[in-house]
């Protein structure tokens, strides 16, 4: 069987954060197979949130190549950056970043105004987030109702269904289950699981709970990823 295609892929990435000459990361190789799940484990100053900003691209390497989906993002401009990434990577903040006076049909749907091929994917956009939510455990009648008066529990799984919407290829969670109590957290990732699997979207979860390994299909430690740079390094 040939080995599956990468989704994303970094080589010989480097990075120093403005102002910070004396020190930064670099992320000599690093890469996700298309529909895998990879846990990425790290404490806090690893460089996590640095990592994703590049996957992201909402910071700039200073050297190397940052590959989603088959396209250098080194070669975007900024306006196509923000694009392309609407369209390509669904994104789980650890503090939801919901809007909490919108609907909860309204926050779901918030991606597909910035990615009108994203929103091509989706034949009825409303159907597809009553589905997500039915799916990810909401009640029946959560729709219109405001985010903000949610629990913890439901407005991490309303974020799950906004980062889902639309099928992005890619799908990134940054400390997603760090509120939560361990028997939500292990149905938070069950659902969440489920739906990677069902449209073949590949998960990079970032987490610094080692107790969440056995779920994943691989599990990466950030400190054999990257090393940090100093000056004359």
């Amino acid at each position: 069987m040939a080995d599956k295609a990468s989704i994303l892929k970094l080589t010989d990435v480097k990075y120093r954060w403005p102002g910070q000459t004396s020190f930064g990361i670099s992320i000599p190789a690093f890469d996700l197979k298309v529909g895998e799940t990879v846990l990425l484990l790290g404490e806090s100053g690893s460089g996590k949130s640095t990592l994703l900003s590049l996957i992201c691209g909402t910071v700039s390497a200073d050297r190397g190549a940052i590959s989603v989906s088959g396209t250098d993002i080194a070669s975007l401009s900024a306006g196509q950056r923000d694009r392309f990434r609407a369209e390509q990577i669904g994104l789980i903040f650890q503090q939801f970043n919901l809007l909490p006076y919108a609907s909860v049909l309204d926050n779901i749907l918030l991606p597909l105004q910035f990615s009108p091929d994203r929103r091509k994917r989706v034949a009825s956009v409303k159907e597809e987030a009553e589905t997500l939510c039915q799916n990810l455990g909401l009640p029946d009648n959560v729709m219109n109702v405001r985010a903000g008066t949610l629990s913890v529990g439901q407005q991490q799984r309303v974020a799950a269904a906004r980062a889902l919407i639309g099928t992005p290829p890619l799908l990134i969670a940054d400390e997603p289950t760090s509120a939560l109590d361990a028997a939500t957290q292990k149905t938070f990732l069950q659902l969440l699981f489920a739906q990677s699997r069902a449209h073949n979207t590949t998960l990079l979860m970032v987490s610094h709970d080692a107790r969440l390994a056995d779920q994943f299909d691989r599990v990466v430690q950030m400190s054999d990823i990257t090393k940090t740079e100093r000056e004359n390094t």
